[in-house]
């Protein structure tokens, strides 16, 4: 009711967070002007409300038209999916970091599925503990949330730190050009007719080596793309071992050891038989 049913977490976030900023103790943001506190909520009231999933294929959709547009990305909207992606993100991280995120998520929606079938409601989606195939449900939250999320911010990054590069780096490798600036970078002061003059030359190279190698750090570095393949490989190699304890699940533990026997001798059997085909493709 308090918030008519619109992104009711997120409203909620924001308004408690606000809320809290008005006792002194935790007022972070006391020496603002009132313009810049009036920017700073409007930019931050903006960003949070678009961490909603409601919005997530209009908010890609909208972005994907103003990539294909001459003008500048608007900063609020750039930040908005900036936010959402790391909102999103624990897919484009290593295994690790991304299963370890995904136990605890679903731990959270399956505790809303409990509580929701106590209430006698529906539940939501990949709420049901019972039903959730979490391998397949992540694999899927990949290919059609996560990944077009972090390609479409990728290029927006891109387009909006492409002006900072100028003309001349444009053709040459982002890391060349660093490393030759590095190996530019002046170590000491050349030889000088004064004290003042050295100081001056070195600055002047130093803000040079900056300004090079600032060049080529613009370039926006994608370890995401490498994540998501592994992720999904290890996702399907979940679900194949789950698959396979929930058909033993429940038989008695004689059969499950002949059926554990016989997986065995089946993949020595498809190993050589593998190495077989190799050594004699045409056969």
């Amino acid at each position: 009711m308090l918030y008519n049913d619109r992104s009711v977490l997120e409203n909620y976030h924001l308004s408690a967070s606000f809320a809290l900023m008005l006792k002194d103790e935790h007022n972070i943001l006391a020496n603002l002007t009132k313009e810049e506190y009036k920017e700073f909520r409007s930019l931050v009231i903006d960003m949070v409300l678009a961490t909603d999933m409601s919005i997530h294929f209009q908010q890609i959709k909208n972005m994907k038209a103003l990539l294909s547009m001459p003008e500048n990305i608007d900063k609020s909207k750039a930040l908005q999916l900036v936010l959402h992606s790391c909102d999103i993100s624990h897919p484009s991280k290593p295994w690790d970091m991304h299963y370890r995120w995904t136990i605890g998520v679903l731990e959270e929606f399956f505790q809303q599925g409990d509580r929701e079938q106590e209430l006698g409601l529906p539940f939501s989606p990949l709420c049901d503990r019972q039903t959730t195939v979490i391998a397949q449900s992540q694999i899927g939250f990949i290919d059609f949330i996560v990944e077009p999320s972090m390609s479409i911010t990728g290029d927006m990054l891109e387009k909006i730190l492409k002006p900072l590069r100028g003309d001349d780096g444009d053709d040459i490798e982002p890391m060349e050009v660093l490393n030759q600036a590095s190996n530019d970078r002046p170590k000491t002061a050349p030889p000088v007719r004064s004290a003042s003059e050295g100081v001056n030359m070195l600055a002047h190279k130093n803000a040079v080596w900056r300004h090079t190698a600032a060049k080529a750090s613009n370039d926006i570095k994608k370890p995401w793309v490498l994540h998501f393949q592994e992720n999904k490989v290890k996702w399907r190699e979940e679900g194949i071992q789950a698959d396979a304890e929930k058909r033993l699940k429940g038989k008695p533990e004689a059969i499950v050891e002949d059926l554990i026997d016989n997986n065995i001798i089946h993949e020595e059997h498809e190993e050589h038989s593998g190495s077989a085909s190799q050594q004699f493709p045409n056969r």
